[in-house]
């Protein structure tokens, strides 16, 4: 668990679409007394030049890649601003393409699966022995991803997937990079399966009848998984900071 880098009460999110939205993750700090500022670089929005007054970072995922910076600026904007939050000290989430993004900070590869394999629905994550405290509450979780990332040296594994993504999680200091998608919603595997109905199509893909059944069995471990990360994370609340402070 990492100690709160300082006693603000706003978490930075970075979005990669104009109507991405932080789901599940985004109302559990906003429960635990944080405010929200989302940013959305990919379509013009400024991220800001340091950390200073943010209590975390979370960077959600996108259809874009991490290794789009040549053509991208906002992907550029954000693979050197990530820096910037390690060396601060401050709680870095990375969700799917946020994990991807620090994965490539830290030196590590990030590719597409060479037989266009993807995980688009429930699957099971493995914790290794370093990640078991993080995986009591769940090891099933929503994916939606055709890219995958190596481990960087300098990290550690936290949990593993299966042999078409081996790598679902690590840490590195102050930061949590995991595959998966904890900030699911109903109404956003809605928009998902929708929008991105091609991918379900993709070999390992799931149809949308087993997204919706997964979502059914698994979700209300997810959201324990979820608030036993932001506390290991060092985001337990702003209101619960502010209660230690008195």
């Amino acid at each position: 668990m990492f100690d709160p880098a300082n006693d603000s009460d706003t978490v930075l999110v970075l979005v990669h679409q104009k109507t991405s939205t932080p789901g599940r993750i985004g109302e559990l700090l906003e429960e635990r007394g944080y405010r929200i500022d989302r940013r959305c670089a990919c379509i013009g929005e400024e991220i800001p030049t340091s950390v200073d007054g943010y209590a975390g970072v979370v960077v959600f995922g996108g259809p874009m890649s991490a290794n789009d910076d040549g053509c991208s600026e906002g992907i550029r904007k954000e693979l050197e601003f990530i820096p910037k939050v390690l060396e601060a000290g401050v709680p870095f989430f990375g969700i799917c393409l946020g994990a991807q993004l620090l994965a490539r900070v830290l030196g590590a590869n990030v590719a597409p699966h060479p037989e266009g394999h993807v995980e688009v629905g429930y699957y099971r994550v493995s914790p290794t022995e370093a990640g078991q405290h993080l995986f009591e509450h769940s090891e099933f979780f929503y994916q939606f991803h055709r890219e995958g990332f190596e481990v960087p040296e300098t990290a550690t594994l936290l949990a593993t997937g299966g042999e078409t993504y081996p790598n679902q999680a690590f840490s590195y200091g102050n930061a949590l990079a995991i595959q998966f998608h904890p900030e699911i919603t109903r109404a956003m595997i809605d928009r998902w399966t929708m929008g991105g109905a091609h991918r379900m199509d993709c070999p390992g893909g799931q149809p949308r009848r087993a997204h919706l059944i997964g979502h059914r069995m698994f979700d209300s471990g997810i959201e324990r998984w979820s608030r036993n990360a932001l506390t290991w994370l060092g985001m337990p609340g702003a209101l619960s900071m502010a209660d230690a402070a008195d």
